[in-house]
């Protein structure tokens, strides 16, 4: 079993510096991984996002991280995702890092995501050229992780994980009044899990919205905003699938 913990949506800043950190500092003997679902900061400074790495530096676990829409209000999201790597994080945009977990390789691939909304009732691309920019943004951003999960899958790895911001279905969205649903998330993002395959999807940015959904192709869906798990981070259990040219067997799921 591969030990997943995830976290969104901390919300940093310098008066919650080391808040996060003994907890953090137990994750060796929990989990093998920590996923970080966007959100990290509160307006995307760089003062800011010092803090969260001081808060993820060092931790004996690798950290996969995507942006959230936090992250890019001060437009320095570049900045942010280079503090965060030099704290030795993989901040994910359309990309996919594959890491060796004892014997076995854990494959995470991610992106920020965007809205649109979900099927019956999703934007379209179509009339004003800003309209027709919102759908297409989602749109590059559901391609980017198609094109990653396939790169794992390429690569043959034990466990898949899809790591968004956003939310790729409606059921992890329950709790949030459903007039800002397309605001949340995109039926494309969940369109490109369940075309390339994947073993969970982990999404952030609900607050007020339910850890657990589903894509219609099966992939588990988890909403892990911290104000929604109510703790530093969840830890997911994962099996290991079998690897091509193995012995007989059924892919564990």
């Amino acid at each position: 079993m591969i030990r997943v913990a995830a976290v969104g949506d901390i919300h940093m800043g310098p008066d919650t510096r080391g808040v996060l950190r003994p907890a953090f500092d137990t994750l060796p003997d929990c989990a093998d991984v920590l996923l970080l679902a966007g959100d990290l900061t509160r307006h995307g400074t760089t003062d800011e996002a010092r803090v969260v790495a001081d808060e993820i530096r060092g931790l004996g676990v690798p950290v996969v991280a995507v942006l959230g829409n936090h992250d890019h209000h001060d437009d320095r999201q570049d900045e942010v995702s280079g503090l965060l790597r030099d704290a030795g994080a993989h901040v994910l945009e359309g990309e996919a890092t594959v890491l060796s977990v004892g014997d076995a390789r854990v494959g995470v691939a991610g992106t920020k995501g965007f809205g649109g909304g979900f099927v019956g009732a999703s934007a379209g691309e179509f009339g004003e050229p800003v309209m027709k920019e919102f759908v297409r943004v989602s749109r590059r951003c559901a391609d980017g992780l198609r094109t990653a999960l396939e790169r794992l899958a390429e690569e043959d790895c034990d466990v898949r994980i899809a790591l968004t911001h956003y939310s790729p279905v409606p059921e992890t969205l329950a709790g949030e009044p459903p007039e800002i649903y397309p605001f949340l998330g995109s039926y494309l993002l969940a369109e490109a899990i369940d075309t390339a395959g994947a073993d969970l999807a982990v999404h952030g940015h609900a607050h007020a919205g339910s850890e657990h959904g589903m894509t219609t192709g099966g992939v588990k869906v988890r909403n892990v905003a911290q104000p929604v798990i109510g703790r530093a981070f969840h830890v997911y259990h994962l099996p290991l699938r079998e690897r091509v040219g193995a012995d007989a067997g059924t892919p564990a799921g």
